[in-house]
């Protein structure tokens, strides 16, 4: 079955295209800094919001016009599978990623789910056979079910954490089997509502043990791919555990799991967070610790996880800035964890708004190739510090200064003399290579 009928493959057209089913700046075979588009950006599809996303919210119910949801049960995870290869070829991306219960549905018990799981992944796997398309990463659902609803590795309830535990254990074989070149946790309910109830370093510890366990087993079943780790600040739980790159940095090193993680750093979990996006990619990148992103954008104005498709030209850019600067992906990539508005309820919407998420990054990547080529930043950068290259400066990062000599210093230097940080300047250079 056609699913997605009138659609063809959506090519580059360029900047002057007025078809709104083409690419305006994503060109996937264009060089940009001695790579291609598509090999620096990795996008990827996300299955839940794609393929399951029905628009429905706390105040109306399901609306989304989904030709697959004629079908029920396992009829339904086939034909969404359909669906997705359709869409990935049309769509021509490299990458997709999936939770485990977005595949396939639950069963009546822990047996028949990882059977119904089976048959959607022999599925995915003929499919993968004869598509260029491949599993960016996948990972395990350990927040929908009501048995989760105070967690999974962070539960209180020991049934729990085995039943999350041989859910992943089946993620983590479907990884190996399908390929995936990440394997992301996201604790979509491991924190807390009050601390009156709640023995949080027990959690904790719970949780590094949970993820020790995960690195045993994937080293016994010979995954090669990337763990990585997914910061977000709240919802559903009101204080998650990872809250931010630098707290799940901390927690990694604290009980000796760095080595084994990276960060999946998601832009609307930043701005939830109270940071930017630029901000946390940069506290994963300095620590050695970026992976991979999801991308979308968050509405300013409202204070939940909107999930919208990146359109913010300054923030793809500087996003895309932080990321060449690391050195790029390398088993990570750019997945748009993103849905269509509740009112964009037909198919095509649905290609309209991957266009425009990718374009956006597309645009982003040209733009911070230059500004890294043309050392924009870097020379600004350089001045600001400049007074630590000679001098006092010197002695203070060499180590050879101490609180006596700095003292000694100065007072014999009483006039201070500050430079601007020419703040605004700065933005309307990135304004000029943005729009110039």
């Amino acid at each position: 079955m056609v699913f997605f009928p009138g659609i063809g493959k959506i090519a580059y057209e360029g900047p002057e295209s007025k078809n709104p089913l083409a690419f305006k700046h994503y060109n996937p075979s264009e060089t940009v800094m001695g790579k291609t588009m598509e090999e620096h950006l990795r996008f990827a599809v996300a299955y839940w919001h794609t393929f399951k996303g029905d628009g429905s919210d706390p105040f109306g119910d399901k609306n989304m016009i989904r030709p697959w949801d004629k079908y029920k049960g396992m009829d339904l995870a086939k034909a969404r599978v359909e669906a997705a290869f359709e869409f990935f070829e049309k769509l021509d991306v490299p990458f997709f990623c999936f939770h485990d219960r977005d595949i396939a549905p639950e069963g009546d018990n822990l047996i028949e789910t990882n059977q119904n799981l089976d048959k959607i992944v022999a599925m995915i796997k003929d499919y993968m056979r004869t598509s260029k398309v491949k599993l960016l990463w996948n990972t395990s659902n350990l927040f929908t079910h009501p048995r989760y609803v105070h967690g999974a590795a962070t539960s209180c309830n020991a049934d729990v954490f085995a039943y999350g535990a041989a859910q992943v254990k089946k993620s983590l074989e479907i990884a190996v089997e399908l390929g995936a070149e990440n394997y992301v946790f996201w604790g979509g309910r491991e924190g807390y509502e009050t601390l009156l109830n709640t023995d949080m370093k027990f959690e904790l510890d719970n949780l590094a043990r949970f993820l020790r366990m995960a690195v045993d087993y994937a080293k016994e079943i010979g995954f090669k791919g990337q763990f990585l780790i997914e910061p977000k600040p709240k919802e559903p739980t009101k204080h998650q555990y990872d809250f931010d790159a630098a707290t799940t940095i901390a927690f990694l090193q604290t009980y000796g799991l760095k080595d084994y993680f990276k960060l999946n750093i998601e832009a609307n979990h930043a701005t939830l967070a109270g940071h930017t996006f630029q901000h946390e990619l940069r506290v994963a990148s300095i620590h050695g610790m970026l992976g991979s992103i999801d991308a979308n954008q968050g509405d300013l104005m409202l204070g939940w996880d909107t999930d919208e498709f990146p359109t913010d030209l300054y923030v793809t850019t500087l996003a895309m800035y932080e990321i060449l600067k690391a050195g790029g992906f390398t088993t990570g990539g750019i997945n748009f964890d993103a849905k269509v508005r509740r009112g964009s309820f037909e198919p095509e919407d649905l290609f309209y708004a991957h266009i425009i998420g990718m374009d956006s990054y597309a645009k982003g990547l040209k733009v911070a190739a230059k500004l890294i080529e043309d050392r924009v930043i870097d020379e600004i950068i350089e001045e600001r510090y400049s007074s630590y290259k000679s001098g006092i400066g010197l002695e203070i990062v060499n180590g050879e200064a101490n609180f006596h000599t700095l003292e000694e210093y100065a007072l014999q230097n009483p006039v201070i003399m500050n430079s601007s940080g020419k703040q605004e300047r700065i933005k309307a250079l990135i304004n000029q290579y943005l729009f110039g």
